[in-house]
């Protein structure tokens, strides 16, 4: 019996590397199939098509789709640089609840912000109608910032994705030693001079990897500029696909914003060149700066606006919408809602993150560039917006569906229907392409502290690749894929294009619904779902954060 076992387990193992390596590879092609269609049904697209889109739309999109960018990307960079040193390196009235709610607004979609803040800021809202009432004002007396604009949309985006910068900034200048900064001072440098001079320098690779993220998701935002009628290639190939049902439009359109995502990945590079992540051995820790008088009430200001207007305001808008729009929560409809959305979230991040854990395990246990590359495929779909994304499966899902039905139709006269288009799992697919590079991250931070002499050790004691990863790097990254599940659950829980592309027939989720009553001016009605998406979604951000401040006392505590 013992030689039996022995002999057998060498097959055993070798049968499961195999079957990684054929679900790897199935992940990949599924990761990688949206970017070859997209290139393939955009070139066989007609040429009038494309030169009727240049000389009609395609200058407006692009000029407006890049002055959005720079301005979301510049202002969300700021907020976020400027609240992770304040936060990090002083002490101020209410910091300890500021740290936690500057993280808030990451639960909420830019569209939600969008409803809300249409309801008060419009020409019948609030805030207009009390000026005029006190003032005395006729419609054509006075001047008000549009909400409604390129600049409306460049807020709302700001104020929804400036913690991308906000966290991975904090995260950098916590782990920066007090030594460098004490010697930037020993040679004349002020504390401000020093964090100019050597903190933000040492911080810029985490800056720009936070910069870059929110640039992706601006370029790919569709809810909140289709509301505010602001032209974007994300707003035209939704037009493409659905109101002029032109694929090939679609597709050309999809390919400039590949275009626009692969410059700034290229861009983002290229400015960070050989730095690396300033993380290390903390041989003494930053002391934080005790700020007294206004200095005390600036940065507790500066802390609080952002958080007040990305999360505070808007709860209170939308509460005051839901309880007039005489909608219940709790009636079948939205329950409805709610389990189709909180389905797709838990089905796409339990995939995700299993997907991000083998394509993680196969480049650390092989490390073959065939491993290199299937991982790097996975980090491609963070550059690709949703709706590129949705028109890159449902073209060649499509046509396999047609091709096969019309066969089974003249051999067994047998209709098979739409297969794959339309399904719930061609959706998660979209979920997992999109949001596998921010699993593969967070696989990535939790293996980083795994000392490889552990798997060597468990190699000796017979453990086969899978055994590896059972009894050794599971539970030690749990941690990590716990924060990777929050992460694309919550991601999931906001997107829009790909749900409202790709979605089945009669499977609304409460993204769609709060869209599809916006779009009919129901701001009241759209409150009602905006606002459970945004209960849902704190829920996981504040246990994230919750990890995040316990995962820094532990290190404060080994330091």
């Amino acid at each position: 019996m013992a030689d039996t076992s022995l002999s057998l387990k060498p097959q055993t193992a070798s049968w499961s590397g195999r079957l990684a390596w054929i679900f790897a590879g199935l992940a990949a092609a599924i990761c990688v199939l949206p970017h070859i269609s997209v290139l393939v049904a955009a070139f066989l697209g007609s040429t009038e098509t494309l030169q009727s889109l240049a000389e009609t739309v395609l200058g407006r999109y692009t000029r407006t789709t890049l002055v959005l960018l720079v301005s979301v990307v510049i202002m969300s960079t700021i907020i976020g640089t400027i609240t992770a040193w304040l936060v990090t390196t002083t002490e101020f009235r209410g910091r300890r609840v500021l740290e936690v709610a500057l993280v808030l607004p990451l639960a909420f979609p830019a569209y939600v912000l969008a409803y809300a803040y249409t309801h008060v800021l419009d020409h019948p809202g609030i805030v207009q109608t009390t000026l005029r009432a006190v003032m005395g004002w006729g419609p054509r007396d006075y001047w008000f910032p549009e909400i409604r604009s390129l600049g409306g949309a460049a807020a709302m985006l700001t104020l929804v994705l400036y913690p991308y910068v906000y966290l991975l900034a904090r995260a950098a200048f916590a782990s920066q030693s007090a030594t460098t900064f004490y010697a930037a001072q020993s040679l004349g440098q002020t504390r401000l001079g020093a964090f100019w001079r050597v903190s933000l320098p040492m911080a810029r690779p985490a800056i720009a990897s936070g910069a870059m993220l929110v640039g992706m998701e601006t370029i790919a935002d569709f809810g909140t500029v289709s509301y505010f009628g602001v032209q974007t290639f994300a707003v035209g190939i939704y037009s493409s696909w659905f109101s002029f049902a032109d694929r090939a439009a679609a597709a050309q359109l999809s390919l400039g914003l590949l275009a626009f995502a692969l410059l700034l990945a290229i861009l983002e590079r290229i400015n960070r060149g050989e730095a690396r992540y300033a993380f290390g051995r903390k041989f003494e820790q930053m002391p934080r700066l005790v700020l007294s008088g206004w200095r005390n009430y600036l940065a507790m200001l500066a802390c609080l606006l952002p958080a007040f207007f990305g999360c505070v305001l808007p709860v209170m808008m939308l509460s005051e919408m839901a309880a007039g729009s005489e909608q219940s929560l709790l009636s079948p409809r939205y329950l409805r809602f709610a389990q189709n959305s909180v389905t797709l979230g838990v089905c796409a991040a339990v995939i995700t993150v299993a997907v991000a854990l083998l394509f993680g395990s196969l480049a650390r246990n092989r490390q073959s560039w065939v491993a290199t590359a299937v991982l790097y495929i996975g980090r491609m779909g963070y550059a690709v917006p949703g709706g590129v994304i949705a028109v890159g499966l449902l073209v060649p899902f499509a046509f396999f569906d047609n091709t096969l039905d019309a066969y089974m139709r003249e051999t067994f006269n047998i209709s098979t229907g739409l297969l794959f288009t339309g399904s719930i799992w061609l959706l998660v697919c979209a979920y997992m392409i999109r949001f596998l590079a921010a699993a593969i991250g967070a696989y990535e931070g939790g293996v980083a502290v795994i000392n490889p002499n552990m798997d060597a050790a468990a190699r000796v004691l017979g453990q086969n690749e899978w055994g590896l990863l059972r009894r050794v790097h599971f539970p030690l990254l749990r941690p990590s894929l716990f924060t990777a599940l929050l992460i694309v659950f919550v991601d999931v829980m906001k997107e829009l294009p790909a749900t409202l592309i790709m979605r089945p027939f009669n499977f609304d989720t409460l993204a769609v619904q709060a869209h599809r009553l916006a779009a009919d001016e129901r701001l009241s009605g759209a409150a009602v779902p905006s606002l459970v998406i945004v209960v849902i979604g704190t829920l996981p951000v504040i246990l994230l954060c919750r990890r995040i401040r316990n995962e820094q006392g532990q290190k404060k505590e080994g330091a």
